[in-house]
């Protein structure tokens, strides 16, 4: 399972994933723990709000972690089959690794625009 956190500090879970372009990416080692093994720091054009094409980085993860995000955002990822969770959780690995082993993050405040 590769899960994705955006990340636009690398540091902390953030907000505002539709217009994200860094993400923080983790996956199981062979020995079950989950660690990091990819960052992606695109190009402003490549933020899901601006990217209208097939193939995206984001669209290859199982998981999307965010301190927030739209509608558009869930549907569009859904669309390639990327499960997101927003969660006002702040720490990264603590988040990825609850959402890795099943467990419930704590909701995010309601997105509104």
């Amino acid at each position: 399972m590769r899960i994705g956190v955006t990340s636009q500090n690398f540091r902390t879970i953030t907000g505002h994933a539709g217009k994200s372009r860094r993400y923080l990416v983790f996956t199981a080692d062979g020995k079950g723990e989950l660690v990091e093994v990819e960052r992606f720091d695109l190009p402003l054009e490549m933020s899901i709000h601006a990217y209208h094409g097939e193939a995206h980085p984001v669209f290859g993860l199982d998981m999307v972690i965010t301190g927030g995000c739209g509608e558009g955002y869930v549907r569009r990822l859904a669309a390639h089959g990327v499960q997101v969770v927003a969660t006002s959780a702040t720490d990264p690995v603590t988040a990825a690794t609850a959402a890795f082993n099943g467990q419930p993050l704590p909701p995010a405040a309601p997105h509104e625009h």
